[in-house]
């Protein structure tokens, strides 16, 4: 039997085989394959483990070699696959069968198993590698067998573990997902209080231009002075979004696997993940690193959102970090000299002041802030910052007697499915994320949608990337009025979300 375990680093990770030998000589377990503190601590809970599991610890030189060799090996999922090894090795009573297993896991001194972090993602990858069996702990067993082609034994103890050793009926899928709902349909989650639009009053725009952005995963900026409903209607927006389909969800729980945040009973991530991070998150905290370059922020909003409350309360440095992640969809990291790269696709949803004190363009309100402050406050975003952003929402006093009734979730939620089955079926790919050459093959305009734009450009100086943001803007809102061409209504609620009006028009 070959052992395999797994050594998490940044999103790729690598397996690493466990090998044992006995030789003659003064009893003593050595162990090679630069590993670190908590890797060769388990020598110590190996060698309790397997007696208080009522086993006998060979009386002979044991040289434990973990390859390869150049790869440093961390943290404590290693102990379950060091102990069977060496009862392998040293068992005469069992006739083992050849084969390969992925074993991970945490001993107690008493014998049980305790969980660990990066399960699916060290089974991902070791069916890739065409390992199709495991032994893990039994709280992460929902977790490896979530993975297609995986077979999992779920072990409590380390007596049981090396039962299944020779026992491969023991091997048994918990979880396939074609268990997983019809990939089809376009579902949502369970609407929850929190998550209710209808609570929304007089803010029609507002609702709409949301509405817009989760049908397309198109980006957002809401802007306006405190208390005028910004954050309580953005933090109702994973109301609005489906869940993650298949191949979506794939690399969301790997990432989600590796930070550890994997929840017990929840072995798939399928609703999209909404990420909100406080302003005074670090650099590092956003874009992620450490010594085994764990995921940030970003990469945890992969497939999801990235929601910046108070925006411009958040570092620079921050700010234009995001900006190239949000056009590439990826970022790499380097430390120590290997390198990895985590997806981080996410929607950016943010929300600011007109001002530092943020009655700026209120009406019935004195601003006490000068130009240069309010200058300075809108230079944190930078131009090329904002130019990524499609929809730019002012929200300065509620609508007073409007015809425009408040939309429930349910309501809101109808065009999105609508826009969401047709961006599958036609490139499987976001409005927002369509390439030029895409938007001009996709975004079908009739003369007079043609014409419009043309003079917002003249109006408004939109630039080229403005430009683009606007066709695939129309293009969302024509999917869901399940409308093959772009008309000119559709552009003009386009140019609507993308001009610069409000009161601080200045600062785009």
């Amino acid at each position: 039997m070959q052992i395999f375990s797994f050594s998490p680093f940044g999103y790729e990770g690598s397996l690493v085989t466990v090998e044992v030998d006995l030789r003659r000589g003064i009893p003593s377990v050595d162990m090679v394959g630069l590993a670190d503190g908590a890797v060769k601590e388990s020598r110590e809970r190996m060698r309790a483990a397997i007696l208080n599991s009522g086993f006998d610890f060979p009386m002979e030189r044991i040289l434990i070699s973990l390859s390869p060799a150049d790869v440093k090996k961390e943290g404590a999922g290693f102990d379950l696959a060091v102990a069977l090894a060496v009862l392998a090795a040293a068992d005469t009573k069992h006739d083992i069968p050849n084969g390969v297993c992925l074993i991970m896991g945490e001993l107690e001194l008493s014998g049980s198993i305790r969980p660990v972090r990066g399960i699916h993602a060290a089974a991902a990858t070791a069916v890739e590698q065409g390992i199709t069996s495991c032994i893990v702990a039994k709280e992460n067993g929902a977790e490896a067998a979530a993975v297609q082609g995986m077979t999992v034994y779920a072990a409590a103890d380390l007596k049981s573990a090396f039962s299944a050793l020779h026992q491969t009926e023991l091997y048994t899928p918990q979880l396939t997902m074609t268990e997983q709902s019809n990939e089809a349909a376009v579902e949502f989650p369970e609407i929850v209080p929190s998550l209710e639009f209808a609570d929304i009053k007089n803010q029609p725009f507002l609702v709409r231009g949301l509405q817009i952005a989760a049908a397309g995963g198109h980006n957002v900026l809401v802007y306006g002075p405190p208390g005028c409903g910004k954050t309580l209607a953005l933090q109702r927006f994973p109301g609005l979004l489906p869940l993650l389909t298949k191949e979506e969800a794939r690399p969301v729980t790997r990432i989600y696997s590796l930070a550890g945040l994997l929840p017990c009973d929840q072995p798939v991530i399928r609703k999209a993940p909404f990420r909100m991070p406080h302003q005074s998150a670090s650099l590092e905290g956003i874009t992620g690193g450490g010594t085994r370059c764990r995921p940030g922020e970003i990469s945890l909003a992969h497939n999801g959102v990235l929601f910046l409350d108070e925006a411009a309360e958040f570092r620079t440095s921050v700010l234009q970090t995001i900006r190239v992640p949000m056009e590439s969809g990826s970022i790499t990291l380097s430390r120590a000299g290997r390198s990895t790269t985590y997806p981080a696709q996410f929607q950016l949803l943010a929300a600011a002041n007109p001002c530092p004190c943020g009655n700026f363009g209120v009406p019935d309100k004195i601003c006490l802030c000068s130009a240069r402050s309010v200058e300075q406050y809108w230079k944190k975003f930078s131009a090329p910052l904002l130019d990524r952003i499609d929809i730019r929402i002012p929200v300065f006093q509620a609508v007073q007697d409007c015809d425009y009734p408040s939309r429930s979730t349910t309501e809101l939620r109808s065009s999105i499915a609508t826009a969401t089955v047709i961006q599958r079926q036609r490139q499987d790919k976001r409005n927002s994320r369509l390439l030029p050459d895409e938007i001009n093959r996709i975004c079908i305009t009739t003369p007079e949608a043609r014409q419009l734009l043309e003079e917002a450009v003249r109006e408004y100086g939109f630039s080229p990337r403005a430009v683009a943001s606007c066709m695939k803007l129309s293009r969302t809102i024509a999917d869901m009025a399940g409308a093959g061409t772009i008309m000119e209504k559709h552009m003009e609620e386009a140019v609507s979300y993308r001009k610069n009006e409000g009161g601080v028009s200045f600062c785009f």
